[in-house]
């Protein structure tokens, strides 16, 4: 956790380098000097730079830059957990409603910004029928069409065979296996996030 950033008072070095409010450097003058140039403008100084010699401060409104700094930092978590591979296993002999579920699982972590990594597992003897496992792998990627496209190919390591999918930035169509009212907002062209209308039902102009 990043930690509390000194305010006013809370400065005890006797000089810092100072950038007002305007991102103006103004150099390095007495810390009581720089406490009364944010006091006339109705702000705070703020130590951004501790351990710079002599420390920077910034005179600035410490409640907004708090403010501005908390959604970076949540905008960096959500951006490195989009691009956090998630991982779904099969295996090469599987029924219908077990493959539809895992499919499911692909479109939701899909739909929600990650990539996939799709992995089909052999045992045993299975290793010797590869194809069936390139055969699921080339059903899935074509089942998720419409809302992501194959970043890299079907690749045998081991006793697993696996690709990875990456979302499309505008889904071409709605998701084959995930209802519409469960699926996250996606976005559209104009940049906005919107639910995908139903199969066959259009969205409204």
């Amino acid at each position: 956790m990043a930690r509390p950033l000194r305010i006013n008072d809370q400065i005890r070095i006797r000089q810092v380098r100072v950038i007002d409010d305007e991102g103006t450097q103004l150099g390095v003058m007495p810390t009581e000097n720089a406490m009364a140039l944010a006091r006339q403008k109705g702000l705070d100084l703020i130590e951004v730079s501790p351990t710079a010699m002599p420390p920077v401060c910034k005179i600035s409104d410490y409640g907004r830059l708090k403010y501005e700094q908390s959604k970076k930092d949540k905008d960096t978590r959500k951006k490195q957990k989009n691009w956090e591979l998630k991982e779904v296993k099969l295996r090469p002999k599987i029924e219908t409603h077990d493959y539809e579920t895992k499919a499911r699982m692909a479109e939701r972590l899909l739909l929600d910004g990650g990539k996939v990594k799709v992995t089909i597992m052999f045992r045993g003897r299975e290793i010797t029928y590869t194809s069936f496992g390139k055969r699921l792998l080339d059903r899935m990627a074509a089942d998720m069409t419409p809302i992501a496209t194959v970043e890299r190919d079907a690749k045998l390591e081991g006793k697993n065979m696996f690709m990875i999918l990456a979302p499309r930035a505008v889904p071409t169509g709605p998701p084959k296996f995930t209802h519409p009212h469960d699926a996250p907002p996606v976005p559209s062209s104009d940049g906005t996030r919107t639910t995908a209308p139903p199969q066959g039902v259009p969205s409204s102009a």
